[in-house]
Parts: C-alpha cells; sequence; structure tokens
C-alpha cells in the first residue's frame, strides 16, 4: 500500500471491492455492503491464525458458529435478534480481529472504532444502532461457547485453560457445530447465504 503523501492529511477509508469507500472515522451506513462483510471476514483468521486444520478458522465461520449456537440458546429468537448475532463481529471485516490480549495493550481507542463500524452496520440493515442489554448478553453468551469449543478443538487449549477465560458450556455441547475450518470462498458463500436466509424471514418469504 502507498504511504500518504507528505503533508497531506492521513487516510482514513478504505476502499471496499464493492467500491465503496468506508470512512473509519466517520462510517456511513451507505457504505457499507453484506458481500464486503462476507468477502472481508471469510478472510480474517480467528485466533492470529495459530489454529489448526488446513485452512484459518475464520471470523466468517466464527459468526456462523455464533449464530448457529444463538438459535439454540434463544429458540424464539426474532429474524432480527439472529442477523444482530450473525453480524456481532461485523466490524472486524474492516479492522480484523485482534486478539484479547492485544486489545488490553491498545486501549479504548480501537472499542471507539469498533463501535463506530458496529452503529453503521446496524443502520445499514434495519437493526437499532445499539441493542438492547439482554439481547447484548445472549449473544455474548453464544460467543463465549464459540470460543469455548473452537479454544480446545482448534486452538490448542486445555479443557481447564478454555474454563478459565470463556467459562464451561452449559446445556450446549458441539454435536451438529461444524468446527472444522473451511475454505475462505465457501465460507464467504455461505454467510452471504444464511445474511438472504435471515432477510426472507423478515421480509415474510422464508
Amino acid at each position: 500500500m502507498m504511504a500518504d503523501r507528505p503533508g497531506a492529511p492521513p487516510r482514513a477509508w478504505q476502499r471496499m471491492l464493492s467500491g465503496r469507500r468506508l470512512d473509519l472515522l466517520d462510517p456511513s451506513p451507505l457504505d457499507v455492503e453484506i458481500s464486503d462483510i462476507a468477502h472481508g471476514l471469510a478472510r480474517v483468521a480467528r485466533w492470529n491464525g495459530q489454529t489448526s486444520g488446513d485452512h484459518a478458522f475464520s471470523v466468517a465461520q466464527h459468526s456462523l458458529l455464533v449464530e448457529q449456537i444463538f438459535r439454540r440458546i434463544a429458540p424464539d429468537a426474532s429474524p432480527e435478534a439472529q442477523l444482530a448475532a450473525l453480524l456481532h463481529d461485523a466490524p472486524e471485516y474492516v479492522i480484523g480481529d485482534m486478539i484479547s490480549p492485544f486489545k488490553s495493550v491498545v486501549g479504548g481507542g480501537y472499542k471507539t472504532c469498533e463501535e463506530r463500524l458496529q452503529h453503521a452496520v446496524h443502520l445499514r440493515f434495519s437493526l437499532p444502532g445499539t441493542i438492547s442489554q439482554g439481547l447484548k448478553k445472549e449473544i455474548k453468551r453464544a460467543d463465549q461457547i464459540a470460543a469455548y469449543f473452537e479454544a480446545t478443538e482448534l486452538a490448542g487449549f486445555s479443557v481447564a485453560e478454555a474454563t478459565q477465560f470463556f467459562g464451561r458450556p452449559r446445556g450446549i455441547s458441539s454435536d451438529g457445530l461444524d468446527l472444522a475450518p473451511q475454505p475462505a470462498k465457501r465460507v464467504q458463500k455461505a454467510f452471504v447465504d444464511r445474511f438472504q436466509a435471515i432477510e426472507r424471514q423478515r421480509s415474510g418469504r422464508a
């Protein structure tokens, strides 16, 4: 990537394959496209790539896993809630998946940028800019369960370590959950397919 011209203000936007130009400092919902989200998340590795298998376990695959677990723990969840679960890590299509230890080092600036992007993503797809605390808590629980299974089955954590950091899943097993890392293009398509299925439910066409 070319450096900014001397004296020019720092560039704070990213060009997307859709042609959109997303400003990280002031992201507009109009510049958010599901194709860009799916493409980016399918190519961002969870756990800094330190997972077993022939492919990285991507954030897109993690997002699908979290949404699947979310439906198990909240079987009556609305399509809007399901979409919020699917998009819970959507900002990472722009800023990448920063592991928790490094987030602690970087501090609040990262979180502010992440929240701006999440807000823009939600507005783009007609979700509340800020979801309720109850829904946020349920999605977080699904996220922690997914992290536990990923940690123990892919990332080399012992059960004791994973339990310490993510908690032991209660009433949820990994049966029927796809934890085998998949090629980026396959996961990208699966992510878009799930998004479209939820949108059909929202419009009453499912």
